[in-house]
């Protein structure tokens, strides 16, 4: 027989932010590539023709980091807590996964601040500690830091509905 799973208490998934989708990268593609065509062939007539070959690196270079880019499409963070762990699920680019699992009981977290940059995120776990949420920018590592702490508070300190004890009853 089967054990039911544990109710997820609560849960986070930290996507890399893209700005340009699949499709979008292949119009920006098409784009740069017809843009320094015609630049090219307008140097070529002109009688430059060594600007061919500096556009077509420069065209390849920007291939190269595009698809670099796009590569990371892949990676993806997990924050899942029930009432016994917290279980941190990690995707890198190249899609190796890596899961780490600390007690629910012992955990804390704590936003670490540092002038003109993005604060990190820090989930501890008696002498342990783990930088969570890396991708993501201020305002949504603070929004993540204060549902976390709720979430925790909540599981330490529930509330518990006794019809016994209602007004009326």
């Amino acid at each position: 027989m089967v054990e039911d799973a544990e109710p997820v208490v609560f849960e986070a998934e930290f996507p890399p932010y893209r700005s340009l989708s699949p499709r979008g990268i292949t119009i920006a593609i098409c784009l740069l590539g017809g843009l320094s065509l015609a630049v090219t062939t307008m140097f070529w007539i002109l009688g430059a023709w060594p600007v061919a070959g500096f556009a077509g690196v420069e065209v390849g270079l920007a291939l190269i980091a595009l698809r670099w880019n796009a590569r990371g499409a892949n990676a993806l963070e997990t924050l899942v807590l029930t009432r016994q762990s917290l279980r941190i699920d990690r995707a890198t680019p190249s899609g190796r996964r890596r899961s780490t699992t600390l007690p629910a009981a012992w955990l804390g977290s704590r936003l670490e601040e540092a002038p003109g940059r993005v604060p990190r995120l820090f989930l501890i776990s008696r002498r342990r500690q783990f930088e969570v949420a890396q991708s993501l920018g201020e305002t949504e590592k603070r929004d993540l830091a204060e549902a976390l702490g709720e979430a925790l508070y909540r599981l330490r300190h529930p509330t518990f509905d006794n019809p016994q004890l209602r007004d009326g009853a």
